[in-house]
């Protein structure tokens, strides 16, 4: 019985730990890939759908196709580093920092779907309400990245907000420019953040 309580506290204090550690996993390199990802879907978006308020499918395609790639991309280095590393602990700060960003992204998947499915009629939002949603993952992860993170997450949120403002005053909400002005420079802006607080400092 002691035993049991014993490697029960080890197995908290090692999740502790893991909770308070700086995850290292996300890179420059991946976090820049997603900013050309959204250049490039913004081309695509401006020659081969010039009015998304009539090709609605088309365009949340285009932009979950992006999105889409942008996670296989991040997640196969974080794979690849989670199989490389040695260190338990690493492997739960790996585990506890894509658990705290998973839901803002399943949340985004749903909140598309539902008003998609069942009011077309606000889907002009979908873009401010995917960066606010994206802010409040970063936002919940901050404990575990570098204290300049937090600018990152009140880029997005003010990006939405903004994004959301000017969509119901100026029709604007369906302007690829504004998906590359949102999340282009906002992945950017993540990838500086990134080399200067991590990847520098380690070389």
């Amino acid at each position: 019985m002691e035993l049991r309580e014993a490697l029960s506290q080890i197995s908290e204090i090692r999740g502790q730990m893991a909770r308070s550690q700086m995850f290292r996993g996300y890179r420059s390199v991946t976090a820049g890939f997603s900013a050309l990802m959204a250049v490039v879907a913004c081309l695509i978006q401006t020659w081969w759908i010039p009015d998304p308020s009539h090709n609605m499918r088309d365009y949340l395609r285009l932009w979950f196709a992006a999105a889409v790639l942008s996670l296989i991309v991040v997640a196969a280095e974080m794979i690849f580093r989670y199989r490389r590393t040695a260190s338990e602990l690493q492997r739960e700060i790996t585990l506890h920092a894509v658990e705290q960003f998973i839901p803002c992204l399943v949340a985004g998947a749903l909140l598309t779907f539902v008003l998609q499915r069942f009011a077309t009629n606000t889907l002009w939002m979908l873009p401010g309400l995917w960066a606010i949603v994206f802010s409040l993952g970063i936002f919940a992860s901050r404990r575990m990245l570098p204290r300049a993170s937090k600018w990152v997450a009140g880029y997005y949120l003010l990006s939405g907000l903004v994004a959301t403002a000017l969509a119901a005053q100026n029709g604007y909400g369906y302007s690829p420019w504004q998906m590359a002005g949102t999340f282009g420079a906002g992945q950017l802006i993540t990838s500086a953040m990134l080399y200067i607080t991590l990847e520098r400092r380690h070389v």
